[in-house]
């Protein structure tokens, strides 16, 4: 009897291993990795650039392309370092943390409530903080980083997938039309994303005619 116990508890652990790993958001989780590695990218190339800048006054950034197309200009500006310490360290932390969230995910934890509800604020600052360098630097600097646009793209696509996720997932509450709403946000995030990026590219143009001066 006691071995007939042990058995159906071995089995039970194999079957709630298998749901679990059937229900992993393996999209989700990669994606959430590749946007850590493109994030992570963006604000070390400005890092470099920023202490380069430093032990190299006077001299252009690798990424100056033109009088519009730079990331001088904003390395440079109190825009770039608003915290008081250079923009780009603070990718340096969170990037890291959004992509453990995805290997985590990939290998199957399940992360608390209180975790995703974090993550998605701490997302959606940093998509409002990105909306607000990107009004600066169009309208103030008149300029178009590049490795900043990386970070925009990053940021937004994370953004954007993570209010989805965690809305579908009952995070922000169970009742079937909140769920709705995730699930949906979620299928049209690719539209949503897109269509973001599209608005910043055309208003960024009719501001700066950005192609004109790659």
């Amino acid at each position: 009897m006691g071995n007939l116990t042990a058995a159906t508890a071995i089995i039970r652990r194999v079957s709630d291993t298998a749901e679990i790993s059937a229900r992993k958001p393996v999209a989700v989780s990669i994606l959430f990795i590749v946007v850590a590695a493109l994030g992570l990218l963006a604000a070390f190339a400005l890092t470099l650039e920023k202490i380069h800048a430093l032990t190299n006054p006077g001299e252009a950034a690798s990424c100056d392309f033109s009088v519009v197309v730079q990331c001088g200009k904003n390395l440079s500006s109190w825009q770039g370092s608003l915290l008081g310490f250079p923009n780009p360290l603070i990718g340096m932390m969170a990037w890291p943390v959004v992509a453990a969230t995805g290997a985590a995910m990939l290998a199957g934890a399940r992360l608390a409530n209180w975790y995703w509800r974090a993550f998605d604020i701490v997302a959606t600052l940093g998509f409002l903080f990105t909306v607000w360098l990107y009004v600066e630097s169009v309208f103030v600097l008149g300029t178009l980083c590049p490795w900043c646009m990386v970070t925009w793209i990053a940021t937004i696509t994370l953004t954007v997938v993570a209010k989805g996720y965690t809305i579908k997932n009952g995070v922000w509450g169970t009742r079937p039309w909140i769920l709705a709403t995730g699930a949906k946000i979620l299928s049209w995030s690719p539209t949503i994303i897109f269509g973001i990026l599209l608005i910043e590219a055309v208003i960024a143009q009719v501001r700066l005619d950005w192609i004109n001066n790659l």
